[in-house]
């Protein structure tokens, strides 16, 4: 597989400053019909939050998600791509981490994801390989 990330990836993220409401969160989301936002100072990406952070962190324990910032459910030290990486090289990255989406940073500015669906449907994609990175992926869940 040949590919490149920057071939496969959704072009563009809605990115989002640490200090943004779990409410505005959720409100890009729902607009842009997206499950991450990455957060972002400067340009420089932070952390992710995810569809799930805001119910799985921000939701539970008693905390007041009113009172919650993206800064206080965000994956941090988040594992990301560059364009010009090959498919094969994300796909690998994102069964090590176990994660079904990937920030694709370009001198250092989120340009876009590459999600799972964007591998599958990759020309030249690899079943195999997708197939394994999926078992990897969702290995937790057994």
């Amino acid at each position: 597989m040949s590919t490149k990330v920057k071939d496969a990836m959704h072009k563009g993220a809605e990115c989002m400053p640490p200090e943004a409401s779990l409410s505005a969160l959720a409100q890009c989301m729902q607009q842009h019909d997206i499950g991450m936002i990455a957060i972002t100072d400067k340009d420089k990406l932070l952390g992710i939050v995810t569809d799930r952070d805001i119910v799985v962190r921000g939701l539970v324990n008693g905390r007041d998600p009113s009172a919650l910032k993206a800064r206080d459910v965000m994956t941090a030290n988040v594992v990301s791509c560059e364009p010009s990486d090959g498919l094969k090289r994300a796909a690998h990255m994102m069964a090590k981490a176990k994660v079904r989406r990937l920030p694709v940073v370009s001198d250092g500015k989120v340009i876009g994801t590459l999600s799972i669906g964007d591998l599958s449907q990759a020309d030249g994609s690899d079943d195999e390989m997708i197939l394994d990175m999926l078992k990897s992926v969702c290995d937790h869940h057994a």
